[in-house]
């Protein structure tokens, strides 16, 4: 549920032309079943002209509350439309976690 949620949001706040949330928790060491850890792919027009950091506080601007209320990580990767097309749609994978597995 929390990842259609993050959709719901990030399709509201940024008309994006592409959007991937995946929910990468079972790659970490947390209880099964958590929804805590995130992989965003997000392309919007939105984001022409503006820096990287800025991009990341507006998503977490708009995530806020799923932050606060236990997402514990958001990897994200955003591009305007051309930046999206000169990575030829290829999004870098996610590192292996430290601790990676489930808990019991």
């Amino acid at each position: 549920m929390v990842r259609e949620q993050i959709e719901a949001k990030l399709k509201a706040a940024f008309e994006p032309t592409h959007l991937d949330v995946v929910d990468e928790s079972y790659r970490h060491n947390v209880p099964v079943g958590s929804e805590s850890h995130f992989k965003v792919v997000l392309v919007s027009d939105r984001f022409i002209g503006e820096r990287l950091l800025t991009r990341h506080r507006s998503i977490y601007g708009v995530l806020s509350e799923e932050l606060a209320d236990g997402v514990h990580a958001l990897a994200l990767h955003t591009f305007t439309l051309k930046e999206w097309e000169r990575q030829q749609d290829k999004v870098p994978a996610s590192p292996r976690c430290r601790g990676a597995g489930t808990l019991a």
